[in-house]
């Protein structure tokens, strides 16, 4: 008898918990395009420029904000370089340096907070060209 009191208690506890409404929040994953630099930018190691993205499709409510950052990539290589970090994708836009690099034309950046976007791909002028 006391076995069927505990199976009873269980089956109760187990269908109270399933009948009751889970509430998850809301969860919003935001990719803004970058804006500049766009296919054709030439830009300079040393030189600094404003990173823009496009916030016209900015949710109501952003949940990761904070802590944004930008990576440069060239091509297949599969070391990025930070060149922003530490803004709020809420922003806009971000003022960078452009770090020392070999001259290539397969550069992009990605941005992160969110999500992780690319932009298009640009030329660097480095500090050597092969």
């Amino acid at each position: 008898m006391k076995f069927l009191s505990i199976v009873s208690a269980l089956l109760a506890s187990a269908v109270a918990v399933s009948a009751a409404p889970v509430e998850h929040p809301a969860r919003d994953v935001w990719t803004p395009k970058i804006l500049y630099p766009r296919a054709g930018t030439v830009w300079y190691s040393g030189q600094r420029h404003n990173v823009t993205w496009d916030l016209s499709t900015k949710p109501a409510q952003i949940t990761n904000n904070d802590g944004a950052f930008i990576l440069l990539r060239s091509g297949e290589i599969e070391t990025p370089v930070v060149v922003g970090h530490g803004f709020k994708l809420t922003d806009g836009r971000v003022e960078v340096t452009v770090p020392d690099v070999m001259t290539r034309d397969d550069f992009s950046l990605v941005l992160f907070g969110d999500s992780g976007n690319w932009g298009d791909q640009f030329t660097i002028k480095g500090v050597i060209d092969l």
